[in-house]
Order: C-alpha cells, then sequence, then structure tokens
C-alpha cells in the first residue's frame, strides 16, 4: 500500500516522500502490456496476435517504468490536495534520490522524494492602512496648446527646398558611405541615407553642415563628432550601423529643405480630426486641448498605478523559499540555466513573484473578475475604433472576425488579463488615501520615477 510522508527542511519548502509498493503499480503494469499486445505492430503477427512474451521484452520496461511515475505522480498529486497545499511552480525530484534501477523481472517497493516550495501567508500593510498617495493633474496650459498646433501644423505641412543649411529646424537629406584606410569610399558596404531636422543631429555635426549646400561632402568619424549620450541615438537612427563608432564616413549633402507649417484652415482641422465640423481657430484648439488632457490623463494615471504596485511589491513583507525557487528556475524549465544566469535573473523574477501573489490575492479575496462576454466586447470596440467605425454602424463582417477571435488564445488571454489589471486597480485607486493635487508638465516630468524611488529606498 503506497504511503506519502512529509517534513519541513528550510523555511516554506518541504520535503515529501512517496513510497509506492509493488501491488500499487503491478496490477496497472499487466493490465498495459495486454493493452499493447492488442494494438502492438510487430512484422509478421497480425495485430493482435503478437506472444505475450514478446510484447513483454519489446515493450515491458519502458510500460513498466511509466507505471511506477505515473503511481507515484498520482499518491503526490491527492496528497497535495487532501492537504489543500499552495506550492510554487511543481514539485522536483531531490537530488541523488532518484531510483537507479527499475527491473521488471525483479518487482520491488519503490521510494521518490520530492522536494516542495509553499506559498507563504501574508496580509497587505499599504492596503489595510489606507496608505497616502498623491494623484497628479497635469494643466493643459495655453502654451502646451500652441506647442501641439505649431507641432501639428508642421507634420501636416510640406517640404520647401532651400540653397543651403541655415537653421536648425532645416531638413538635411544626407548620405553615409564608410571611407578606407587610404581615403576611398569602401564599394562593398551599402550606403546609409537619412532624412532628419538638423537639430536630431549631435551638435558638432550641426555646426559642420550649418552653410552647406546641396552636393557638398565632410569626412567625419561618430566616436568624434557625438558625446557618449548622442552616439548610440545617432548610429542607430543615421549611420544605421550600430558597431561603426570609430569608422570614417563620407557625408554628402543631397538636398535641403525647409518644411512650410501647414495653413491652420478647414482642410487642416478635417485632416486631423476626420468627421468633425470644425468652424474656426478656436474650436480647433479646444478639441486639441480635450486631447491633450486625455492623454496626459493617461500619463498620471499610469503613474499612480506603478507607485501602488511598487509599494505593494515593497512594502508587503512575506518570505519566499529561496533556495527552491533557484534551484526550479535553474532546473526547472524548457532549458537549463547557470548558476550564474540565476543569479542575474532572481531580482526581476522574484520581482514579478512577488507582485502575481500579492495581486492574485487581492483578485481573489475581493472577487474581482472579467467574464468572457466582456472580454468580445472590448476586443470589439477596438476593432471598430481602429476603422474609425461608430459604436451602433453596420459592420456586417464582424461576426466572421470574431469567430476567428474565438479560436485565437493569445488574444484572448492578453485582452482577458488587460482587463483584470485594469479593474484591479481601479479596486485599488478605492483601498489608498488619495489625495489629487494640480501640476504643471515641467514639474510632473521631473517626479522621480515611483520604480527607482522604492529600488532605491530598499
Amino acid at each position: 500500500m503506497a504511503s506519502v510522508s512529509r517534513e519541513n527542511i528550510a523555511n516554506l519548502q518541504d520535503k515529501i516522500t512517496v513510497k509506492v509498493t509493488k501491488e500499487d503499480f503491478m496490477p496497472s503494469f499487466e493490465r498495459s502490456l495486454k493493452n499493447y499486445a492488442k494494438t502492438a505492430n510487430v512484422p509478421g503477427f497480425r495485430k493482435g496476435m503478437v506472444p505475450a512474451g514478446m510484447v513483454k521484452k519489446m515493450y515491458g520496461q519502458s510500460v513498466y517504468n511509466e507505471e511506477i511515475i505515473r503511481t507515484a505522480s498520482k499518491q503526490l498529486e491527492d496528497y497535495l490536495k487532501d492537504e489543500k497545499l499552495a506550492i510554487f511552480a511543481k514539485p522536483m525530484l531531490v537530488a541523488d534520490t532518484a531510483p537507479q534501477q527499475l527491473d521488471m523481472n525483479a518487482p520491488a517497493d519503490v521510494d521518490f522524494v520530492f522536494e516542495i516550495g509553499i506559498k507563504p501567508e501574508f496580509n497587505i500593510p499599504a492596503v489595510a492602512n489606507k496608505t497616502a498617495l498623491t494623484k497628479y493633474n497635469i494643466e493643459v496650459s495655453d502654451k502646451m496648446v500652441e506647442d501641439e498646433v505649431e507641432r501639428i501644423a508642421r507634420r501636416y505641412g510640406k517640404p520647401e527646398d532651400k540653397d543651403a543649411v541655415e537653421s536648425k529646424e532645416d531638413i538635411v537629406y544626407v548620405t553615409f558611405e564608410v571611407v578606407n584606410a587610404d581615403g576611398t569610399v569602401n564599394e562593398n558596404i551599402e550606403k546609409a541615407e537619412d532624412t532628419a531636422i538638423l537639430e536630431r543631429y549631435p551638435a558638432k555635426l550641426q555646426a559642420e553642415l550649418m552653410g552647406k549646400k546641396a552636393g557638398d561632402t565632410l569626412v567625419i568619424k561618430p566616436s568624434d563628432i557625438a558625446t557618449a549620450e548622442e552616439l548610440p541615438v545617432f548610429l542607430k537612427n543615421s549611420v544605421k550601423n550600430e558597431l561603426a563608432a570609430d569608422t570614417n564616413f563620407k557625408l554628402t549633402l543631397t538636398k535641403v529643405a525647409l518644411i512650410i507649417p501647414a495653413p491652420l484652415d478647414e482642410t487642416l482641422y478635417s485632416q486631423v480630426f476626420q468627421g468633425a465640423d470644425i468652424q474656426d481657430e478656436a474650436a480647433f484648439k479646444e478639441l486639441i486641448k480635450g486631447e491633450l488632457g486625455r492623454e496626459y490623463h493617461r500619463i498620471t494615471v499610469e503613474r499612480l498605478n506603478n507607485e501602488v504596485y511598487e509599494i505593494l511589491v515593497h512594502q508587503t513583507p512575506f518570505d519566499i523559499p529561496v533556495p527552491f525557487l533557484k534551484r526550479w528556475l535553474k532546473e526547472g524549465q524548457d532549458k537549463p540555466k547557470t548558476d550564474a544566469e540565476v543569479e542575474t535573473e532572481f531580482p526581476a523574477f522574484e520581482h514579478q513573484l512577488r507582485w502575481t501573489l500579492i495581486s492574485d490575492k487581492l483578485i481573489v479575496e475581493n472577487n474581482i473578475n472579467v467574464s468572457f462576454e466582456e472580454v468580445n466586447e472590448d476586443i470589439k470596440n477596438r476593432v471598430l475604433a481602429y476603422f474609425g467605425i461608430q459604436a451602433g454602424e453596420e459592420a456586417p463582417w464582424m461576426d466572421g472576425y470574431m469567430q476567428k477571435i474565438a479560436k485565437d488564445e493569445k488574444t484572448l488571454n492578453e485582452t482577458y488579463q488587460r482587463l483584470m489589471f485594469d479593474r484591479l486597480f481601479q479596486f485599488l485607486h478605492t483601498q489608498f488615501n488619495i489625495t489629487e493635487q494640480s501640476i504643471s508638465e515641467e514639474d510632473f516630468f521631473k517626479l522621480q520615477d515611483p520604480h527607482a524611488a522604492h529600488h532605491h529606498a530598499h
């Protein structure tokens, strides 16, 4: 008769020994062999007519091994269920305890020793104490609206050719060609073409290009004309070769242009806000102010959610079975990791694990849920919005599209997770003592990032 025993070996870490006797697995082993005999395909024998001795010789040992492991696994699974143990990941065989030789010709009792990591029980002080938080509201100033109008007018503007580079706002069309040691262009390396507003280039290069005309050339080395901060962006976006910091390039200016901003008229208004009936500049600016307000609301709510997340992760004290989890990270994945990889990855893994435990507890205890209908409705609304179709308008293709989505587990799962966490944070906003505070855009972006603040504090 199989038996299961458990002993504590470390904090939140137990050892479970499963003893299976030959009486537990031999009957099912013999049944499985008979089933094999009925279905085995062996050349020279009709199906189901293979002699039992041959079946046993060919398949017996692997079937015997499978039955022992299946029996032990079932005993362990039943034990965990009966004991209502909440464990991390899955039980792992204790190193050097796996049965060495299983012999179907000499059936014997077998012991399996597993290690488990147990999930901790804990309270969440930040919620219990209604921790004080600030929800910032960015004031949309007239200047912010004017700046946005100017940006939009430039975006919808048209380029007008110029003779020479005269301003940081000029658009420069350039090519970068790798130069050999003897000063000739390396024809084997494809040249990179780039179009950019001059002010996006490194400051030194801006100065060198000032006054230059179409057809003018320069020989530059990225590491000489860019600061350490400017260099990675310049190499990636302009030179399009992130490894060429110390390479000489021939820069050829092929064209210079200046964007002439689009006039503020009904043509521009209808391009920016399709379908809206905008009569004048004041109405246009009012709509832009509303758009900016919604975007800044999204940004400030995101910051508040990050603050809540970091407080919950860093101010909810509980232990976790670190040795077990490190071993699981190392050995329990599809691809084993080295000790060095585990040590590098563990801090981020632990941070995410703590959030998972905390959020799962909050979701269960506060009955936060999302229905399948809500997931479908959200997907449908997003698709309609993408195609600019208003709610209530005809979209005869939608039913076919939703039938396809019903089989797309990735999209369904991602939507469910997003809605679930939106709902969780909406609930959490009611559990903290939140004070609202107006703030300028400039001051808001000077605030310390919540992640950095909490990581420096711990």
